[in-house]
């Protein structure tokens, strides 16, 4: 979504952002040595966990564009851990400044969070944590472990982020209604104003005081006969007016076009407000306090007509206000009508907390660890979160460190519970998903549960089965 013809800039308030946190780093195998101490006991260290991939509310960042333009974002990956027990780095966060009033969704449409506030932040895509390294997994019965855990894998993840502007009061009307000229006049805002339609491409947004009262106005794109089912530009930007409190009519009373008046221009928007209502859950457009402004009062066409339709805005209970942004008649009344309003608003809201961190928590445990299913015939699938991370864990290249899995998943019950299944000896067992998953071929009489001695890297219980 560009903004005016030969702007040079963009404003982007949708996009589809790709993220990668980093990998954790893999562990250490190492033993500590010296002169006339050759066997000085494991003193390989962890690694560095990956970083994370986290969204930041920034008052710096008015748009999407960058992301736009670079859609793709990755976190470092952990170092590796050392000898001598020296912890690999973890790797660095990538902190993504958004505009305030930023909605994350899930490729599905879910929403994962609504950032509102400076400094709120949400941790899109979580870093792998570090493998353990040999000092961290040395027991009582193998005091020099010859293997490390690997780094597990950073979260990858598409989501979509889409900008609703954060304004107490948004301008609603026409194309060519007035409203740049309006939220100029009312702001120090300067947005580009020409007089044909469509010349506002992008919500500009104003700040405006009326005596103790300030509050921000959002000048929407103009809105035509049919936005809401997508016609013009209406329903890219009907979002950024979800947040406001008030509703100001703009209308113009000076149009040109034939078959045009203040009051069908007023019925054909409340028509597209109310068809917008479906997708807003409880907060529906058409209940919000709304004002009504007769623009271009300067014209003497203008004027003549406002005074006119004026009696049937008002029968309707609507505080109607005859202004012009040209000449600056009337603005300083409207500016306090809409003070009212906002500070009304504000006083229904409970009161303000600090701005919290936004926090996605992790799965509470307390249901079954892993689950073994059929997949054919003696052919049965693992599913579970312990089991698969400890897959990413394990270098299949490393006999001790498959063997070290073997006796995790038999301390975890998966032995008993291929047995209680109907797996027989020579059994096809897939630790993962149909699409991603490692095969093994079970052997029920391969010892499981205990180390078993050997040379550092070896495992003594697999050497039938290499």
């Amino acid at each position: 979504m560009a903004a005016g013809a030969g702007s040079g800039a963009k404003f982007v308030d949708r996009v589809v952002l790709h993220v990668a946190a980093g990998n954790g780093g893999n562990g250490c195998a190492s033993i500590h040595r010296e002169k006339f101490k050759p066997l000085g006991g494991p003193d390989g260290a962890n690694g560095g966990r990956g970083g994370d991939v986290i969204l930041e509310v920034d008052s710096n960042a008015a748009s999407l564009l960058d992301y736009h333009r670079r859609p793709h974002r990755k976190a470092a990956n952990g170092r590796q851990g050392q000898g001598g027990h020296r912890t690999g780095a973890d790797g660095g966060d990538v902190v993504l400044p958004v505009p305030d009033g930023t909605v994350v969704k899930a490729a599905d449409g879910t929403v994962l969070a609504d950032l509102v506030g400076e400094g709120t932040r949400f941790v899109i895509a979580r870093g792998g944590k570090g493998g353990l390294g040999n000092a961290a997994l040395a027991t009582a019965k193998r005091k020099a472990p010859g293997f490390a855990l690997l780094g597990e894998p950073g979260e990858e993840r598409d989501v979509v982020l889409e900008l609703k502007s954060v304004a107490d009061v948004a301008l609603v009307g026409f194309p060519s209604a007035g409203k740049s000229s309006l939220i100029a006049a009312l702001s120090a805002a300067k947005p580009k104003i020409a007089d044909y339609p469509f010349t506002t491409l992008i919500p500009n947004l104003g700040v405006v005081s009326a005596g103790d009262t300030t509050f921000t106005v959002a000048d929407v794109p103009g809105l035509i006969e049919g936005a809401s089912e997508g016609r013009g530009l209406g329903l890219e930007f009907l979002r950024h007016i979800e947040r406001s409190s008030t509703l100001a009519h703009v209308l113009d009373c000076a149009t040109p076009e034939p078959g045009r008046d203040p009051v069908s221009d007023f019925e054909v928007i409340e028509r597209e407000l109310r068809a917008y209502d479906r997708v807003l859950g409880d907060r529906p457009l058409s209940d919000r306090p709304r004002l009504v402004v007769l623009n271009k009062v300067d014209v003497p066409d203008g004027r003549d007509l406002a005074e006119m339709v004026r009696p049937e805005f008002e029968a309707r209970g609507l505080r109607v206000f005859e202004v012009s942004a040209a000449s600056h008649e009337g603005l300083r009344e409207l500016s306090f009508a809409m003070a009212e309003m906002v500070e009304a608003h504000r006083a229904s809201l409970p009161p303000a907390e600090p701005t919290r961190l936004v926090i996605r928590p992790e799965p509470v445990g307390g249901g079954a660890e892993f689950e073994v299913r059929p997949a054919g015939d003696n052919t049965y699938l693992i599913t579970g979160e312990k089991p698969v991370r400890w897959l990413r864990q394990t270098d299949f290249s490393n006999e001790e460190a498959v063997g070290y899995l073997a006796d995790r998943l038999a301390r975890l019950g998966v032995e008993e519970a291929l047995a209680e299944a109907g797996a027989s000896a020579g059994a096809t067992v897939m630790i993962g998903t149909h699409e991603e998953s490692v095969v093994f071929d079970w052997e029920p009489e391969v010892v499981a549960g205990e180390a078993a001695p050997g040379p550092r890297g070896t495992d003594r219980r697999l050497d039938g089965y290499r």
